[in-house]
């Protein structure tokens, strides 16, 4: 499954972007519409509704549709909802006590938002700092490789991303510094590429029992939205296991990226790689 997150300033341009995804044929089922705001949850909802009830669901009401994207109560917060018939997706991709009290306030009619969990809090908190701020976010969530590179390229250039682009594909070393693995990444996280040998190696490392692991990327040129979302997926996977993700020495464009993004509240970010492995002292303390 790939997974591709665009984050926008405004409804508008998530609606600009959704609306290419539809026009270039990603399947409806497969995008989700993120906000805090229930005014632009209602407002997307009568655009595409309008313009694609498949967005929707099909025969899905404009009301029952809001009350079926409640996801779930963030302290600080409030309502937090996720539009669209990818919704379903979205929900296993957050945590699947988010999705199972979601379609219960749907199924019941109830408008009363939902009281998170602690895992689906945990995995909704990723994207809590970007939907604190008023951002929303689309995301797409599909097996297609052409439907996820077309993703990335519209989420990329619509979304605050960033531009431009280099010829260097991703490259990636491994290396253990007492106990914490440090991945030395170069090059590009992209979609098909970069961002598959990121998943593989992450995956192999935590096959091996090491859940302590650092990604220097100095040396990383560019990152688009399919590259995010690994990092989202890579962070969310280790601290279920346990285990920690934290980043190191970042390039500029993707720091501003990363910042843009909101993620660098979620992220640990270390500038020097002793300062960083030493870090995980605390967690070696209480045996995590």
């Amino acid at each position: 499954m790939e997974t591709s997150i665009g984050v926008f300033a405004s409804r508008d341009r998530a609606e600009e972007a959704i609306k290419e995804l539809i026009q270039r044929k990603v399947p409806e089922n497969e995008i989700a519409f993120l906000t805090s705001s229930e005014n632009d949850a209602t407002s997307m909802a009568k655009e595409l509704g309008a313009y694609a009830g498949g967005f929707l669901g099909g025969t899905v009401g404009l009301s029952a549709a809001v009350v079926a994207a409640t996801l779930l109560v963030i302290p600080g917060i409030g309502p937090v909802f996720a539009l669209g018939a990818g919704a379903s997706a979205l929900m296993g991709y957050l945590g699947a006590s988010a999705g199972s009290k979601a379609g219960k306030a749907a199924t019941q009619d109830d408008t009363t938002a939902p009281t998170s969990g602690t895992g689906a809090s945990e995995d909704i908190a990723l994207f809590a700092e970007a939907l604190k701020r008023g951002r929303s976010l689309v995301v797409v969530r599909t097996e297609s490789r052409d439907a996820s590179k077309i993703a990335s390229e519209i989420l990329d250039r619509i979304g605050m991303s960033i531009q431009g682009a280099g010829l260097n594909k991703f490259r990636h070393s491994t290396r253990q510094v007492q106990d914490v693995i440090i991945i030395d990444c170069a090059g590009r996280i992209t979609v098909g590429e970069g961002n598959i040998q990121l998943r593989e190696a992450i995956q192999g490392l935590i096959a091996q029992g090491n859940n302590r692991l650092i990604l220097n990327l100095v040396e990383l040129e560019f990152i688009d939205s399919a590259g995010i979302g690994e990092l989202v997926r890579a962070h969310t996977t280790l601290h279920k296991q346990g285990g920690h993700l934290k980043l190191l020495n970042p390039h500029k464009k993707v720091h501003d990226l990363l910042r843009a993004t909101m993620l660098t509240s979620v992220f640990d970010i270390h500038t020097d790689e002793s300062a960083a492995v030493k870090s995980f002292e605390g967690a070696r303390a209480t045996g995590a």
